[in-house]
């Protein structure tokens, strides 16, 4: 955040001494100087909706500058404000999610981190082609906001033009233009004792590199298939197939905060409604009821869906832990004689 402050500022302070009451920011309704204290009020926004724990709407408040304040003074509000969005997105619980609309209602530290960094860059660069400046911000704030809220977006060969492409600002090579857009916060389902929380690009990325994903996790850490699974993510990420609440979700404990295993889809629904569904278990967590539990969370949740009709699982012919997990959360086996025991649950 403060890099994405910083380089937007340091740009549009060469131009504090021009017009920008007059001149519209490009391609916006907005002067310039609205455009300017619009940034301002959606890093206060958002920082307010994190601290307020905002759970239904929007924190009821704005802001004004002075009467006077010049265009050094908006800048000087911007990195007010964005200092403020910085530090709650630090001292923000990983957990804690706010109120956002788009598209599942709520956000997480890191989503209200990624959306103030895309209004910061877009906006500036409205404002800079409007005053003839050129500017490009770091490629590695571009890739954080990339990889958290518009996890439909292929990549391409650089960050900056993709992020202007995705938003309608710019051309890329091979794709057509973009007419209307929405970034994407991943989904939360809630259980009873877990919460099933959508794994971002960036998540994945870090999961399948042997990393954390940015969770704590119970026992020895994420298993090999949670890893493998964060590695489809990732693939269908670069392929700009990824429909992200079809794809992983980890297991969080509500009690301690810890992950303890991971559930998802291994695609979206094909043509008849069927979705196919795979999970693993930390083994420190076993024996608690914890995957029956979000099987039935996550099942639900996409049988209450009109584009799915059925749930479908499969299991090691040995692995009788698993099949008992399935019979528990109601599915009904359907083949069994082969290789592989199958499971489905119609809605």
């Amino acid at each position: 955040m403060e890099e994405a402050v910083a380089s937007a500022v340091a740009l549009l302070r060469t131009a504090v001494d021009r017009d920008w009451e007059g001149p519209r920011a490009h391609g916006l309704e907005w002067s310039c100087r609205a455009t300017a204290v619009h940034v301002a009020e959606c890093l206060v926004g958002y920082a307010a909706q994190l601290t307020g724990r905002a759970a239904d709407d929007y924190i009821p408040f704005e802001l004004r500058l002075e009467e006077g304040a010049g265009n050094e003074g908006a800048l000087r509000v911007i990195e007010a404000t964005g200092g403020l969005l910085a530090a709650a997105v630090r001292t923000t619980p990983r957990e804690v999610r706010a109120f956002h609309p788009y598209p599942f209602r709520s956000a997480n530290r890191e989503g209200f981190a990624a959306m103030g960094i895309t209004e910061v860059l877009l906006h500036t660069h409205d404002i800079a082609r409007s005053l003839g400046l050129s500017y490009e911000p770091p490629a590695e704030v571009v890739s954080y906001a990339l990889t958290r809220i518009f996890p439909a977006v292929r990549p391409g060969p650089a960050p900056w033009p993709t992020l202007l492409w995705a938003t309608g600002r710019g051309e890329l090579p091979g794709r057509p233009p973009v007419t209307g857009w929405r970034w994407s916060n991943n989904l939360v389902i809630t259980g009873d004792r877990l919460t099933l929380e959508g794994v971002t690009p960036a998540s994945a990325a870090d999961l399948g590199a042997g990393g954390d994903g940015g969770f704590a996790w119970a026992g020895s850490g994420p298993l090999e298939g949670t890893r493998e699974g964060a590695g489809i993510v990732v693939k269908q990420y670069e392929e700009g197939v990824l429909r992200p609440e079809w794809g992983m979700f980890v297991l969080v404990r509500r009690e301690d905060g810890l992950a303890v295993g991971a559930m998802g889809f291994h695609g979206p629904p094909d043509e008849d409604g069927r979705v196919e569904i795979g999970y693993d278990l930390v083994e420190a967590a076993r024996g608690h009821g914890y995957a029956t539990e979000a099987l039935r969370a996550l099942s639900g949740w996409a049988l209450a869906r009109e584009d799915v009709t059925v749930v479908c699982a499969t299991t090691e012919p040995g692995n009788l832990a698993s099949q008992a997990v399935l019979d528990r959360a109601g599915f009904t086996r359907v083949a069994g004689d082969g290789e592989q025991p199958a499971y489905e649950l119609r809605g």
